[in-house]
């Protein structure tokens, strides 16, 4: 069988043999590979880099996907952490982490887009109690992710939304998707200004970023008795944060992380039909495009520089 195999932590995958995945219990099934989207999750797990990386090696990438099982029914299915990923023309999965897709479901956009969108609509719906009419700040609203989660946010009833990234060049095209606001992340002063009155923060930053924004908003929040909800989901600007002590205590805030282990599978898969509908029914805009499964390492190197989503496909 042929696949993506990562032999070393430096590199990128290579496509190469691998051996075939075999089902160890009755409730795992090896599926035939359709769409395993090339997440920043999923280079982060070919890198050894994620919290979850055990060290082991070798490894197949690929940490969701579509496939179909041997009955004909699309899945969609979540790994747990394993060396046999998604990125392969076969692999094995635990059909108590999946769900069926209906028969006219889009595997390019499920793939490409459920983990992304997951992400930040996890997190509204499991990790705070986000109402309509709640305004939202998105930091890192032009990766894959944020893209989604300005998206979502407007799908979920948000009033304002105020986009934040360091590559403002970008920023304009998230109004037509649902931002009110767009702010360069490195103007803490713009950022105190338009997130001043925000009631969640969806935050992919982190490091300084984070602590120069929060001590921005906090610091020009009219009413500082007003619940803040700040949600940290990426670290893409730094593993840590120097968060002040004083912000926590001058202002109404709870700092809340939302990923694997804060949110049960169980709470994740519960979300998942009704996202994967709205997906189905094009409520989200995707830029997705397929490539071979064999072409994965030039995937690999030209992920990083482009905003369409990547999706491999056998």
């Amino acid at each position: 069988m042929k696949a993506a195999v990562v032999s070393s932590f430096d590199s990128a995958p290579q496509y190469a043999d691998f051996a075939e995945p075999v089902a160890q219990n009755d409730n795992e099934q090896v599926v035939d590979m359709i769409a395993a989207g090339l997440h920043p999750r999923v280079r982060s797990q070919a890198n050894g880099s994620h919290y979850t990386s055990t060290g082991a090696l070798p490894l197949v990438p690929g940490i969701d996907g579509v496939g179909r099982t041997a009955d004909g029914t699309l899945h969609y299915f979540i790994l747990p952490d394993t060396t046999f990923g998604t990125m392969a023309e076969r692999t094995v999965v635990d059909v108590r982490r999946s769900i069926a897709l209906p028969a006219d479901s889009d595997p390019l956009a499920v793939a490409a887009a459920l983990n992304p969108a997951m992400s930040s609509w996890v997190a509204l719906r499991r990790r705070v109690r986000f109402e309509a009419g709640a305004n939202v700040l998105v930091l890192g609203a032009t990766g894959s992710a944020g893209r989604m989660a300005v998206q979502i946010a407007k799908h979920l009833g948000a009033n304002r939304i105020v986009a934040a990234a360091r590559d403002t060049a970008k920023l304009p095209a998230l109004t037509p998707l649902g931002a009110t606001d767009l702010v360069g992340l490195h103007d803490a002063d713009a950022i105190g200004k338009a997130a001043a009155d925000v009631d969640v923060v969806i935050d992919y930053v982190w490091g300084e970023p984070t602590a120069t924004a929060m001590t921005a908003i906090i610091t020009a929040r009219p009413d500082r008795g007003a619940p803040l909800s700040w949600i940290q989901i990426g670290s893409v600007a730094g593993a840590t944060a120097p968060i002040p002590s004083a912000a926590l205590r001058a202002a109404r805030l709870q700092i809340v992380g939302s990923g694997q282990g804060s949110v049960s599978t169980r709470e994740i898969l519960g979300e998942l039909p009704e996202l994967a509908a709205e997906i189905t029914k094009g409520t989200f805009d995707i830029d997705a495009r397929p490539v071979p499964l064999s072409q994965v390492e030039q995937a690999w190197a030209e992920a990083p520089r482009t905003a369409q989503r990547l999706v491999i496909t056998p």
